[in-house]
């Protein structure tokens, strides 16, 4: 029994780890990795207690799907279930991975042509409080197509052009986060939780979209309206400057090729999921197979060493992999916890406690603020099976909330979410900085999204 209990310590003191990344020196990757690892090696030298511990009907329901364990011994069971549950799992996360990288290095493709340079461009206002409107609202759309976090890095990049005064500019960085997780959790590919649920067949696309615009509309719009008022008056926006002097050889109609296949490609994800059951990862490596053909046509007899480096081979070799490993290492983690069943003896715990599966949602919402939202989102899905029918049915209110909840939540505080964590590095915003001028607005904008989807649902 001293291991059964074991992991799910192991589990809380990674997730603490990784939250305080920044105390304790360690990157977050190598934390969850590690915490995955250890969780594995606790259940494999003990796979045969772990089994008889199971619930008898979890047994039962993998002998049916494998009637020949049925003639082995208790031994012989518990190393081949474990076995096939971890290959089976990796399976599941790997199509997670490889749709994060692919569309890692769609970005780094039209960011490095000078691709979103045609966006600054296209921002005409004169006062910073319409900037921060339009500022906001694109960053909301655009991370409902790109994703929360390539969305901030990328609007970040551009409010420096626009707002050099570092002051006023901490104003707009806060707001890029809000809007960046509002608008990422209406979109199936615009967070890695909602891309969790909506892989896992938990909520469909069409059906996220049209519930959740409104409510994270909500969830945007009242933050912005309230810190419209911390920026004076009439104060002036700094015209844009050329985005496009860094790139001096590539043609503009190269930039918006690139940029259109690039934002069309992440675009039809979504689509061809719905018409043809193409897998997500499948419509993201579609994009960038296009995307490589294009520059290996384009850029193969050139002898300009900054072009070669435009190609995808040297784009891939600056995606983040150590964001891939800290997603590998947190749904690897759930899957061991799952596998032993302890997930859901917390589901049956959230239910006791809590009488109506939305406020469940609302409470794992809150925990997302200080918790990983993909680990907190991953265990839900272990912990509450799919079903048929009811509560827990694809599309269900305890679904669609739970996407709005698990990244809009991560707003909260700056640490909640991986959008929150980069911009925080990026402009160097202290945690009590925006937990004092920002969180009690977040606060009235993600209750104001669940008082929204309560009277739409």
């Amino acid at each position: 029994m001293f291991f059964y209990y074991l992991m799910p310590v192991v589990f809380i003191f990674g997730i603490l780890a990784i939250a305080f990344e920044d105390v304790i020196k360690v990157n977050k990757a190598a934390t969850a990795v590690g915490m995955a690892i250890l969780l594995w090696i606790i259940f494999l030298i003990n796979a045969e207690q772990f089994f008889v511990i199971n619930p008898p009907a979890h047994i039962r329901e993998f002998i049916t799907v494998f009637p020949q364990l049925a003639e082995m011994s208790v031994h012989d069971m518990a190393f081949e279930f474990t076995e096939i549950k971890l290959i089976r799992g990796l399976g599941d996360v790997s199509t997670t991975l490889f749709f994060v990288l692919g569309s890692m290095a769609i970005i780094d493709i039209v960011d490095s042509h000078g691709g979103f340079g045609i966006i600054t461009q296209a921002i005409k206002t004169n006062t910073q409080r319409k900037l921060l409107w339009v500022l906001g609202i694109i960053t909301f759309f655009m991370s409902i197509l790109l994703g929360n976090l390539a969305t901030v890095i990328v609007m970040i990049s551009i409010a420096r052009k626009l707002v050099p005064e570092r002051a006023t500019r901490l104003v707009f960085s806060c707001l890029v986060i809000i809007a960046a997780n509002a608008g990422g959790s209406c979109s199936p590919i615009g967070d890695v939780t909602t891309l969790l649920l909506w892989t896992g067949g938990n909520i469909s696309a069409l059906h996220q979209i049209s519930t959740l615009i409104l409510p994270s509309l909500c969830m945007v719009a009242v933050p912005l309206a309230i810190a419209s008022f911390m920026l004076p008056k009439n104060a002036k926006v700094v015209p844009a400057g050329n985005d496009t002097a860094n790139q001096p050889n590539i043609s503009s109609q190269t930039r918006m090729t690139v940029l259109c296949v690039g934002l069309g490609s992440l675009a039809m994800v979504p689509i061809l999921q719905t018409l043809i059951q193409l897998p997500p990862f499948m419509g993201v490596l579609i994009g960038l197979v296009a995307l490589w053909a294009i520059t290996d046509r384009k850029y193969a007899s050139s002898d300009d060493e900054s072009l070669q480096n435009l190609r995808v081979h040297h784009s891939l070799s600056r995606v983040d992999i150590s964001t891939v490993f800290f997603f590998l290492g947190i749904l690897m983690s759930v899957q061991a916890l799952t596998v032993t069943g302890q997930l859901a003896i917390i589901a049956n715990f959230l239910s006791d406690t809590f009488s109506n599966e939305n406020n469940i949602a609302i409470v794992l919402g809150v925990l997302s603020s200080f918790l990983d939202n993909v680990a907190l989102v991953s265990a839900t899905m272990g912990m509450y099976p799919l079903q048929d029918g009811g509560v827990f049915a694809p599309d269900s209110s305890f679904w669609t909330l739970l996407a709005y909840c698990a990244v809009t939540g991560g707003s909260i505080l700056i640490i909640g979410s991986a959008s929150g964590v980069t911009v925080m590095g990026m402009e160097k915003i202290s945690f009590g900085y925006y937990f004092k001028r920002f969180t009690p607005l977040i606060l009235l904008g993600f209750f104001s999204g669940v008082l929204m989807y309560m009277l739409i649902s």
